[in-house]
């Protein structure tokens, strides 16, 4: 699946099957369900999933949290719009999952 595809998928009211957690939850937080897309990344010991997390704590504006997660990625600290590290991190996501 690449991004144009996933990004389509967000009109329908349940995300595309089969779907790695880390994608659900970028696809659930793409829709507003904050609580459903730390659902699915919270227990994670991916660095995916916390990279995921991270995002979702900078969406939180919790960004003492964001940063240990970022961290936990090893990925740098997001400071741009939201809507573009969302694009950036399901692109990376996606690039991996073929």
């Amino acid at each position: 699946m690449d991004l144009s595809h996933f990004t389509r998928s967000l009109s329908h009211s349940v995300p595309p099957k089969p779907l790695a957690p880390t994608l659900e939850a970028l696809w659930w937080a793409a829709k507003g369900d904050w609580d459903r897309a730390h659902e699915l990344v919270q227990h994670r010991g991916e660095r995916d999933a916390a990279w995921v997390h991270a995002y979702l704590h900078r969406v939180e504006g919790d960004i003492d949290n964001a940063r240990y997660w970022y961290s936990e990625a090893r990925q740098p600290m997001g400071t741009g719009a939201l809507d573009i590290e969302w694009e950036q991190i399901t692109q990376a996501i996606l690039g991996r999952s073929h």
